[in-house]
């Protein structure tokens, strides 16, 4: 086989030093009809792929086009068990080479086009899992979520941990990024997370009451549809490498205040797609946005409960002792990120306040509570003390001669 080097050699040979075919055949060692080839040739020498061996799955080529043409989304495994009733003896491999080339003469093609913002318009939602649990204390961890925001003209980031994906902790999780981002938009972005979606790209009645309180607009992505906010899923993966790598966390609260200080460093740097800093192209962008409200929409999770006779409230797998001299009467529960309270709705007095704990089985009784417990104990089993009569010292002594 003839090399182009070797084709080219001989012919600089030939024509520039004017060597025989002999002398060429003496140097070079090819022989002399190659040689004679070579000099014959003005294109160089070009050998084309070996014709392909014959493969197990020629036979059953149409058949696999057959089953594309009416299910183009058909796994190649249930491909593969309907061509082995035909007689397929072939491997995977060879099988998913061949779907691998044929598939996409029958999908359709997804395109995407290069997306443009306009300040103020839209803001950004999603919820972002951290790597590893959260540190919540009583030497436990948990699973936790983080509500991520972002403005997609300036690339403003914000984030806020929540450790459920009930509507009220990521209603929270919004009110407290909207508030770092300092503005409010003209419609939220979210997929179809389940506290946001009802089905059919309708909002639920929690979430379209919350744009509602915030004269916002929505916008509820289609399924499969994460490129329509592809800067947050671009965030998130910097979030994850960049944030949480080789980070430690005490509690809860160090996470938020790590994370807020993130913010704040990432969101004063130079962005690498628009070329400016994001800070300062937050600051052009809030100028265009609403301000905030003075008060944010209400999200705490409040429910009516009776006090029962073992006076304690179950919330979050915890239970909170509830004042013993309401059993029997009808409590509000108002439950936030910091704390659980109970007031009594029939008389607005406090029935109980306690700092809301995010590890679990553990309960936390108030000493105030307590003491009305055992005082109302001791007043129903009557354990009272005996009244017993002290008589003068004077009276032993005449008793009892000196």
């Amino acid at each position: 086989m003839l090399s182009v080097e070797q084709w080219a050699e001989i012919r600089r040979m030939a024509n520039v030093e004017g060597l025989s075919g002999r002398e060429i055949r003496r140097r070079t060692g090819v022989h002399r009809d190659t040689i004679r080839r070579a000099l014959a040739s003005p294109e160089p020498p070009s050998y084309g792929p070996r014709p392909k061996r014959p493969s197990k799955i020629d036979p059953f080529r149409g058949d696999i086009q057959e089953l594309l043409e009416d299910d183009e989304t058909l796994s190649g495994v249930r491909i593969r068990e309907e061509i082995e009733k035909l007689g397929y003896e072939g491997g995977k491999t060879i099988l998913d080479d061949y779907l691998r080339e044929v598939r996409p003469r029958f999908a359709t093609p997804r395109t995407y086009q290069r997306t443009r913002y306009r300040p103020g318009v839209l803001c950004q939602f999603d919820l972002c899992e951290p790597r590893t649990e959260i540190p919540v204390g009583w030497g436990q961890t948990r699973r936790g979520w983080i509500v991520t925001a972002e403005l997609p003209y300036s690339r403003a980031f914000a984030g806020a941990l929540i450790f459920s994906k009930e509507f009220c902790d990521i209603a929270w999780g919004m009110n407290r990024c909207l508030a770092r981002l300092g503005a409010l938009p003209g419609k939220l972005v979210w997929d179809r997370e389940g506290a946001i979606h009802a089905g059919g790209g309708r909002p639920t009645d929690a979430f379209a009451a919350y744009c509602g309180q915030l004269s916002v607009g929505w916008i509820i992505l289609g399924p499969g549809d994460a490129e329509a906010k592809g800067a947050l899923e671009r965030s998130h993966r910097f979030l994850h490498g960049n944030f949480e790598a080789g980070r430690r966390f005490a509690n809860p609260l160090d996470f938020q205040l790590q994370l807020d200080g993130w913010c704040d460093k990432v969101n004063d740097r130079v962005h690498r797609t628009t070329k400016a800093v994001i800070s300062e192209r937050l600051a052009e962008e809030r100028k265009l946005m609403r301000s905030l409200p003075e008060r944010m929409p209400d999200v705490e999770r409040r429910f009516v409960a009776r006090v029962p006779p073992q006076p304690y409230l179950r919330v979050d797998r915890n239970d909170y002792s509830l004042d013993p001299r309401q059993v029997g009467r009808r409590v509000e529960v108002r439950v936030t990120q910091g704390e659980v309270s109970a007031v009594a709705l029939d008389t607005g007095e406090v029935a109980a306040r306690h700092d809301r704990a995010f590890a679990g089985g553990l309960t936390f009784t108030d000493p105030a509570h307590q003491c009305a417990l055992e005082e109302m104990r001791g007043e129903r089993t009557g354990a009272r003390q005996p009244e017993v009569e002290i008589r003068s010292l004077d009276r032993y002594d005449a008793l009892i001669p000196a």
